[in-house]
């Protein structure tokens, strides 16, 4: 029987999610670094920790989002946030939306014209 600890853990992430964390991770400290912030600044600033700091810029998957969209705000880079899963942008879906498969087809009915 597996322990109840194991059971909760989540399944490890695919290789080109984790390649995503690092990338965002590496470009949080070149903003960080440009904008003359020491990680103890920004955790100031944002009232997070370094060690968290730390661990976004690594590119540690365990980080919170909430924490990640703190930091991007801090460093004034939040606005770009808005277009992930932005709807308008999502190609595959809206092709699927407007795809003449799934639409629904309506039956005429016979009008009653007995008053």
């Amino acid at each position: 029987m597996k322990s109840v600890k194991a059971s909760l853990e989540p399944p490890p992430l695919p290789e080109d999610v984790l390649l995503i964390i690092k990338r965002l991770g590496e470009r949080i400290r070149a903003a960080r670094v440009r904008r003359k912030l020491r990680q103890e600044d920004l955790a100031a600033r944002t009232g997070l920790s370094r060690s968290f700091i730390q661990s976004v810029e690594r590119g540690q998957a365990k980080c919170f989002v909430g924490g990640l969209i703190n930091i991007l705000w801090t460093l004034g880079l939040a606005n770009e946030i808005e277009l992930i899963a932005d709807p308008g942008l999502d190609r595959d879906g809206l092709s699927l939306a407007l795809s003449s498969e799934k639409k629904r087809v309506f039956i005429p009915r016979k009008l009653d014209n007995e008053f």
